[in-house]
Formats: structure tokens, sequence, C-alpha cells
């Protein structure tokens, strides 16, 4: 309880130093994009406000998320995470639209940019971009993984308005700035799709990629004493905290000491599969189970 303690504790500050840099860099952006007249780093700068905002829903949501269990909330608060990730995601796919809404009509009219301004601009974004890359890559929560995706994908478009900024010093090709931004739009509408198809299949709950239901089964299947079983389902809390129910069907002389020893052989099995939480009944084989027309599925 320490251990998860203190890396509710960490990763809550992650959320907080990377919100905070952000917004600041965000407010410098803007700034440093209407001096050099530069459509991708004003795009950045939306896209960033964006982010921030997020990052503040996030920070609040994932701190929101650790809250013990109650009488409304009996598997506690942890989806408040996932819908962190899922706001997040929208409100990225919004932003990438209008950066490209702006950057197509500029392929056509070119307009001039300081690249001396944006090269500084692009260090600084590098550098504050990823320190808060550094700070929640180590979460594990799918809220923690589509913020960092975020930034990283901020750094990646630093490094090429870097490139491109450099490459306007050494030559008068200002198209170049509304073809990064819309290379830059176009990459991060491409892992926002992923990321929310991943996010909407656990909030539908679809078994997490991490878990193989069919290996699951085996293993229970396998577990001396247990003749089958079946109402076996897997879902997940917020992409990190998974749950699993399941029948199991047992022989009908078995004893308690029996029947104690399977659910111990369980428990340790789902555990150790990375299921956090395991509901598991024993039935008897002449046993008639209440739940058999719900699902048809045994093993």
């Amino acid at each position: 309880m320490t251990h998860a303690h203190t890396h509710s504790h960490d990763q809550t500050g992650d959320f907080r130093v990377a919100f905070f840099l952000n917004l600041g860099f965000t407010v410098f952006e803007i700034v440093g994009g209407l001096y050099t007249n530069s459509l991708a780093i004003l795009s950045d700068a939306v896209h960033d406000l964006g982010d921030s905002l997020s990052l503040g829903m996030a920070w609040f949501l994932e701190k929101h998320s650790h809250r013990e269990s109650d009488h409304r909330y009996s598997y506690g608060y942890r989806r408040f995470s996932l819908l962190a990730a899922l706001v997040n995601t929208v409100v990225l796919v919004v932003g990438s639209l209008y950066v490209l809404s702006e950057a197509v009509p500029r392929l056509l009219a070119p307009q001039h940019s300081d690249a001396g301004g944006m090269a500084v601009l692009a260090v600084i974004g590098i550098l504050v971009n990823g320190t808060a890359v550094l700070r929640l890559r180590r979460g594990q929560s799918l809220n923690s993984q589509v913020v960092a995706w975020h930034l990283l994908e901020d750094v990646l478009g630093w490094v090429a308005v870097l490139i491109v900024s450099l490459t306007l010093l050494a030559a008068d090709i200002h198209v170049l700035d509304p073809i990064l931004s819309i290379l830059i739009s176009l990459y991060v509408l491409y892992n926002v799709v992923r990321n929310l198809r991943k996010t909407l299949a656990l909030f539908l709950q679809a078994v997490p990629d991490a878990i193989a239901l069919p290996e699951v089964e085996h293993a229970l299947g396998s577990i001396e004493g247990v003749r089958s079983l079946h109402h076996t389902h897997v879902w997940s809390l917020d992409g990190e905290h998974h749950v699993l129910t399941t029948h199991l069907v047992v022989d009908g002389n078995a004893g308690k000491e029996a029947l104690m020893r399977i659910k111990r052989d369980a428990n340790r099995l789902t555990a150790g599969m990375g299921l956090e939480h395991a509901t598991i009944e024993l039935e008897f084989e002449d046993e008639d189970c209440s739940m058999n027309g719900l699902d048809v599925r045994e093993h």
C-alpha cells in the first residue's frame, strides 16, 4: 500500500510540473510566433495551449482517480484517469484539424518567417517539452501514456522546426513552414487516432491488450481439480489496473481443503498475470449456474 501511495504521489507531481512547463512555454511561444511570423510556431502554440488545458485536467483527474472506493464508486475513481485520456485525445484532434485549415492556404501563398527566431524557439521548445516527457514517461496509466505521447510529439515537432529554420537561414524557401505544419499535424493525428481507439476500447470494457483471454482461461482450466470454467471476463479500470471475474467448475465431491487450494492457486495465477482484482466463484459439477443463459462460452 505504501508503494502504491508513493507511485500515485510521484505521478501526480509529474503532471503538475508538466502542466506549468507547458503553460509557461505556450505563452512564450505565442509571442515568439507572432514575432517571427511563423505559422508552424503559431500552429504549435495553439496545439500547446490545448495541451496545457489537457494537462491541467489530466493533473486534476489523475489526482482524483486515486481516491479510495466508496458507496457510489465501489471500484474507486481510477476510470477518471481514463476520462482524462479521452478528453485529451479529442482536444488534440480538434487542434490538429485547426492547424491543417490554417496551413493549407499558405502552401499557395507562403509568407516570410524569421528563421533565426524560429531556431531559438525550437531549441527552447526541445528543452522544455523534453523535460516534461522525462517526468511523465515513468507513468503506467493510459492517461500518463497519452500525455507523454503528446509531449514527445511536440519534441519531434520542435526538432523539425529547428531543421527547417536552419534550412531557411541558408535558402529562401518559406513554403517549408506550412509544409512542416501539415506534416506535424498529420503525424499527431495518426498517433491520436490510434490512442483514441485504445481509449474507447477500454471504455467499452474490451479485454486489455496486455492480457490474452484464451491464455488466462487455459491457465485457470489447468488448475488441479478444475473441471471447466465459464463466464470469464477481463476488463481494465484505467489501462493499468485490470479486473477478472470467472466461474470455476469443480468436482461435486470436492472438500473444503480442496476448494481453498483451488482458490489460492487461481488467485496466485491471476496476480502473476497482472490482474489486480479477481472475483472467482466456485461451482460444483452438478450445480445449476444461474448465469448460464447469459454466456454461451464454456471451457
